[in-house]
């Protein structure tokens, strides 16, 4: 019996050996704690979030708080937040809103990269789709330097043709240059709520890109454009990121004629030649003699050399 007894006393119970291997190793009862901890955290995160219904109907009243008009087409949730399909001028586009309804996103950038970068591509020509007035949009980031060169031959283009077309420079959907998070908000603005100043504007700035002198120059109302960018630069930009994301813009520039990418040079002539395409009936002003130098890449008002590529972009 004695035997069986020692036998006895040398089989811990199970609740023995953990509380053995607790005063050997205390760790283990921090893992315990914080694996519990962890469990919590998952459950109230789970239960805090807003339904995607509400998420849509967040950035549906943001968006008309702001004076735009958004009518949801699907949500559905990708990569931990709500996906939200809208139409904004009869064109689709997309918009992130995190799981708590209160914050949104025009895009998600990956963080992963690829091995071989991804190269830009230019649309395949097109026929350029007639009408009795144009509508013509040029997309592009404010420091692409291909997006700029565009923007050289298509302000003395779209100046020659004036009221006989609907033109304005938009903004892509993505930014690829850190200056364009402060610039944007200048020209979208000045674009909206102080039109008389933009094209001058936007002409000084492509002869360097200083903005500060460019505001000054053309006496741009910096309360007025300090507001705009507080309150309603988020509307404004979000109506041009649909539109962009809408017609499948995967660079700058990207020129939209009658609601098709089309592909043109960049000179004033060429661009002008490519506008002229999409009359019906073309004006008096399509016969006029503009410049057919290709603008240089980037800042500056000079012509490009015979080896700069009039059909590269960044995206």
């Amino acid at each position: 019996m004695s035997d069986k007894k020692g036998d006895a006393k040398k089989k811990d119970r199970p609740c023995v050996k953990v509380y053995k291997q607790v005063r050997k190793n205390p760790w283990i009862i921090s893992t315990i704690i914080l694996a519990i901890i962890g469990i919590i955290l998952l459950i109230v995160q789970a239960t805090s979030g807003v339904s995607a219904n509400t998420a849509a109907q967040n950035l549906v009243d943001y968006a008309a708080a702001q004076g735009a008009q958004l009518e949801v087409v699907d949500v559905k949730e990708v990569s931990g937040m709500y996906e939200v399909t809208v139409t904004i001028e009869g064109q689709e586009g997309l918009f992130y809103v995190t799981k708590d309804g209160k914050s949104y996103s025009s895009m998600l950038l990956p963080m992963e990269t690829s091995e071989t970068p991804s190269q830009p591509t230019q649309p395949a020509p097109t026929e350029v789709p007639k009408s009795d007035k144009p509508e013509v949009e040029l997309y592009v980031m404010t420091h692409c330097p291909y997006g700029t060169q565009a923007e050289k031959g298509f302000l003395p283009a779209i100046a020659e043709l004036g009221d006989s077309i609907d033109a304005k420079i938009k903004f892509t959907h993505f930014f690829l240059h850190e200056p364009e998070y402060t610039e944007t908000p200048n020209q979208i603005c000045l674009r909206e709520e102080q039109n008389d100043k933009f094209v001058p504007y936007l002409t000084c700035f492509l002869e360097d890109g200083d903005a500060d002198r460019c505001l000054s120059e053309v006496k741009a109302d910096m309360t007025k454009l300090n507001d705009c960018k507080e309150n309603s630069y988020d509307a404004y930009y979000a109506a041009d990121s649909a539109l962009s994301e809408g017609y499948s813009v995967r660079g700058s520039p990207t020129l939209i004629i009658n609601g098709a990418q089309v592909s043109t040079g960049r000179s004033p002539a060429a661009i002008l030649a490519t506008i002229c395409a999409a009359f019906n009936d073309e004006p008096s002003a399509c016969s006029a003699s503009l410049d057919s130098a290709n603008p240089a890449p980037g800042f500056g008002w000079d012509a490009a050399s015979a080896s700069s590529a009039s059909a590269a972009q960044c995206g």
